[in-house]
């Protein structure tokens, strides 16, 4: 008879763990890669063959049904992972579908509600935005009310499918298949100039998603749950997910109000022509927080897998490797794109190279936010939703303040000083918690050292070119292929620090126990 195993060392869960965040991890920047790519053409499009006063009132548009589908989803995308994952960690799947329920359920019906007030206040809205176009902004904002309740429900049924382990069904339908067919849909008819066809090509995609995301979900329920017995919702269920994710509802809408707030107060404030220059500005740096967002899905579960069952020596190790390998991926885009703002923008158009500042003065903020993590999964995932709201409104607080008293004399410089001052606030307040209440924080060996190749093959190279052998094209595609080859050449030399050594265990994915695959990013669906 074989005596069974012996349980895995601390260590050996660690390097395991680790395995599984980097697949997860890869096919996850894969799809945030398309999301971030299709994100900026599609916003070229736009600025390419749309008027600048036409773009800003689409930007202004979309930023409001965002904000307001935000508002709907009442945060469960959140509530959904840290339930399903923790649920799975503490064996107890079976109330899965409970969670849906009560999460759901709430959703549809907000949603509706908010289709119906923005198709009762299209025109009012439309004509704060506009003097010139008011029916036209007007129909365009029904087009995006008839479509929010799936939109909201498509969204949230892709965040259930995070819960249960598998990154594969967030990278399929809301990193490429939806982006994709919105920058189809949208550059088929942008050339037309028409403000109501172009938001309605870009919105609906995401009833196709809704459905793909829907059928993927129910698969994954057949895989992960038993058949239920008793009562759809066990007693206490309610309580427990609206507990922490209450909190969450609202943080989400203000952490989204970060991102667009902006675009809206600056059509308010100054018009929709600065808008457009500011989304364009802006367009480049939401590319770190796809990459961001795409780390975050897959570190989620594993991070309340852990901190569920006590063990945060193995959270911590999962908080500092992504840090790490979040500054190796964030920043020699910033650095890039902070060297080389003023030809960037002139791919939009003319005029667009207004917005150089607010690109120095963004990428700049953002290498700091980066390279402290993410630090308010870490917080959330430790059950702190209430602290991370308190944040959240605080950092919005800040930005609105800022952006009404420096709009009106700065324009898009005042702006941009109102988004990377919230953005401190939102990142170096939840450290100073986490290591509080958690003692974790995203310091390491791994981090400094992302933080040394990104500065010498992405700051200092491309300067040193650039004194040498002026501002030219050549000179610039030079210094960052050359800064490339070095970068790869230092992340092979120094993978062990880097905790890359992990990737190699991507071939063997499939030979995992389905049960540990998937928490692990790998997809158990048959």
């Amino acid at each position: 008879m074989h005596s069974a195993p012996p349980p895995p060392t601390g260590s050996a869960r660690d390097r395991a763990g680790l395995r599984g965040l980097a697949r997860g991890g890869a096919l996850s920047l894969a799809g945030a890669g398309v999301s971030a790519v299709t994100g900026v053409l599609v916003v070229l499009v736009i600025t390419r063959t749309l008027p600048q006063a036409t773009a800003g009132i689409f930007f202004t548009l979309t930023s409001v049904f965002l904000i307001a589908e935000m508002v709907a989803r009442l945060g469960t995308g959140t509530g959904l992972v840290y339930a399903i994952s923790r649920a799975h960690g503490l064996g107890t799947a079976a109330r899965v579908p409970g969670f849906l329920w009560v999460a759901l359920t709430p959703v549809v019906a907000l949603s509706l509600v908010l289709a119906g007030a923005l198709l009762l206040a299209a025109e009012p809205l439309a004509r704060l935005f506009t003097d010139d176009a008011v029916g036209s902004t007007a129909t365009a904002l029904r087009v995006l009310a008839v479509l929010l309740p799936l939109t909201t429900v498509s969204d949230t049924l892709v965040a259930a499918t995070r819960g249960h382990g598998p990154i594969l069904p967030t990278v399929v339908v809301d990193k490429v298949g939806r982006p994709v067919v919105q920058l189809a849909a949208v550059a088929a008819v942008a050339a037309g100039g028409s403000v109501v066809a172009v938001t309605a090509a870009w919105a609906a995609p995401w009833v196709l998603s809704a459905l793909v995301a829907g059928w993927w979900l129910a698969r994954l329920q057949r895989a992960h749950t038993t058949p239920r017995t008793g009562p759809r919702v066990r007693p206490g269920t309610w309580r427990e997910f609206w507990s922490f994710t209450g909190p969450r509802a609202v943080t989400s809408v203000v952490q989204l109000a970060l991102q667009r707030l902006d675009i809206v107060l600056l059509t308010l404030l100054a018009g929709p022509v600065p808008a457009a220059v500011y989304t364009a500005a802006t367009r480049f740096l939401v590319v770190g927080q796809f990459i961001n967002q795409a780390l975050a899905g897959v570190v989620e579960p594993r991070l309340s897998r852990l901190l569920a069952v006590g063990d945060r020596a193995a959270g911590n190790t999962v908080y500092r490797t992504a840090t790490g390998w979040l500054v190796l991926l964030c920043w020699p885009f910033y650095l890039l794109v902070m060297t080389y703002a003023d030809g960037l923008l002139d791919w939009f158009g003319a005029g667009y190279d207004a917005g150089v500042t607010v690109v120095l003065v963004l990428a700049a903020t953002m290498l700091v936010a980066t390279s402290i993590g993410m630090v308010d999964v870490v917080l959330l995932m430790g059950g702190r939703s209430r602290w991370n709201l308190g944040n959240a409104l605080l950092a919005l607080t800040v930005n609105v303040v800022v952006d009404l008293l420096l709009i009106p004399p700065l324009g898009l410089l005042g702006a941009a000083i109102g988004w990377a001052a919230a953005i401190g606030v939102n990142n170096f307040l939840p450290l100073a918690q986490v290591w509080r209440s958690l003692r974790m924080h995203p310091f390491g060996a791994g981090t400094g050292t992302a933080v040394a190749l990104s500065l010498g093959c992405f700051a200092v190279l491309p300067l040193l070119v650039r004194l040498a052998a002026g501002d030219g094209l050549l000179p610039a595609v030079a210094a960052t292929g050359l800064g490339v080859v070095l970068y790869a050449a230092g992340c092979w030399r120094l993978r062990a620090v880097l905790a890359l050594d992990s990737l190699r265990a991507l071939p063997r994915a499939t030979s995992r126990r389905s049960s540990d695959a998937a928490f692990d990013g790998v997809p158990p669906v048959r």
